[in-house]
């Protein structure tokens, strides 16, 4: 049996530069309170998909490039861009879901926090993304990074076929077997995708009965024995177990330096099996030396995903990462450099262990690696951005010579261009796009990727 749930937006609104709400309308389509000096001409706010194919043939007609947001959950703002058509997807948020063929369709304003809480009422699950703005949209695209991630792969390997709008104006449909090349670039290439994708249809698992999660805070002068000692284990880490560890200044715990923060969830089908995955967490060797800690705590991930209070949206924002499988010894340098002069909350390092499992299938998504690194920085003040902006992409760039690659969603492509998919499949993009858009009609991304020297 089919159950739906539909919200949409009150109606469409075209709003041009110079028009009275333009500039507040702007700033919306950036969750945090950077928006860059970016300004489209025409920002559109569609209902349904015939206000996609009106957005297409609008920028067709008066020559403009246009770019698409959904969630607006973006750090860089890859989607403002000065004279453009702005197509805007927040009001798209049917969602169809057949239970007992484990399937849905959902469209891109639809957060996958929203996504995530309905399936759970049916004993169901998708990957949904990690912090509750993130809309499905450009979550996909760019690949997804969620929850159960290790076990089931990037999200966009649970898409099964996309409806689209392409450069023409016209809606089609693409699959494994139908238009393969389109569905190809959809699952990987985030806001360089030469489309609009009105609905994605994707495949659901089941709700594993038992979610625990271990958390532990431990002070700044323990940092070093722990993430030694965290990626000596990481290759022992089951599929199902999510490690998050985050390096941040916390004021209220020390003011010595940053602050460790540990959560590892099991996703399984048996408490038991819970326990047993979390242990090694308890046989950490600076155990004893963990301010607080909280073992085996019964949760879901829409509470895991409230938890997350690193994202103020008042503060401005940058993001840049890598991927590595660098050892301790190799990352610790960096680190060091990084650690020292730590901004004040809420910046903050993630390292995140990934896994290289399952078998991936033909997709333009294909770069990751065994560990991922991810710097934000978050600020007050505009004069203080080129100082922010500035030290998240030097510890970042200090890395490069141990990077496989970066990971769209948190990219700093516009300050370090560095590879986000393989040369092939840059290549292949190129060859896509030049067929599905010869005349440009949708931009690219901020940066084109370099491919320097991979370890």
């Amino acid at each position: 049996m089919k159950e739906s749930i539909v919200s949409h937006s009150t109606g469409t609104r075209v709003l041009r530069r110079g028009d009275e709400g333009y500039e507040q309308a702007r700033r919306a389509v950036i969750w945090h309170a950077g928006a860059p000096n970016r300004f489209p001409e025409v920002i559109v706010r569609a209902r349904d998909e015939d206000d996609v194919m009106d957005a297409v043939r609008l920028a067709r007609d008066e020559d403009r490039q246009m770019a698409v947001c959904s969630g607006h959950h973006s750090w860089s703002g890859s989607h403002l861009r000065d004279g453009i058509v702005l197509l805007d997807l927040a009001g798209l948020r049917d969602v169809s879901v057949d239970s007992e063929a484990m399937t849905a369709t959902v469209q891109p304003g639809v957060r996958g926090s929203e996504l995530g809480a309905l399936l759970h009422e049916r004993g169901l699950f998708f990957p949904v993304g990690h912090c509750e703005g993130v809309c499905v949209g450009g979550y996909l695209l760019q690949g997804g990074f969620g929850w159960r991630g290790r076990e089931l792969g990037p999200s966009c390997m649970s898409v099964t076929g996309i409806d689209v709008v392409t450069a023409d104006g016209n809606h089609t449909y693409a699959d494994g077997t139908r238009n393969t090349d389109l569905f190809w670039a959809a699952r990987g290439a985030g806001p360089g995708f030469f489309g609009v994708v009105t609905r994605f249809h994707v495949k659901l698992y089941s709700l594993q009965p038992v979610t625990l999660t271990s958390f532990y805070l431990y002070p700044p002068d323990v940092w070093e024995e722990y993430l030694r000692w965290s990626r000596a284990v990481e290759p022992t880490l089951p599929a199902e177990v999510e490690l998050w560890n985050l390096m941040y200044r916390d004021e209220s715990v020390s003011s010595e330096g940053p602050v460790i923060s540990v959560s590892a969830t099991a996703f399984v089908d048996t408490e038991e099996r819970a326990r047993e995955a979390l242990a090694l967490f308890e046989r950490c060797p600076v155990r004893d030396r963990a301010l607080i800690a909280e073992v085996n705590r019964a949760t879901t991930t829409s509470e895991l995903t409230a938890r997350n209070t690193h994202y103020p949206p008042d503060r401005r924002f940058i993001a840049d990462n890598t991927w590595t499988h660098a050892s301790f010894d190799e990352l610790l340098p960096g680190l060091r450099a990084i650690h020292q002069d730590f901004p004040p909350a809420p910046s903050h390092l993630v390292w995140f262990p990934w896994t290289l499992t399952p078998q991936r299938p033909p997709m333009a998504y294909s770069v990751e690696d065994e560990l991922y690194l991810a710097l934000y920085a978050g600020w007050e003040h505009p004069a203080d951005d080129e100082t922010y902006r500035r030290w998240v992409t030097e510890r970042m760039r200090a890395m490069e010579p141990l990077a496989t690659g970066i990971q769209l969603a948190d990219e700093n492509l516009i300050n370090r261009p560095r590879r986000f998919v393989t040369e092939d499949s840059l290549h292949r993009l190129d060859e896509i796009r030049a067929r599905y858009d010869p005349d440009g009609r949708f931009v690219s991304w901020l940066g084109r990727p370099q491919f320097a020297h991979v370890p």
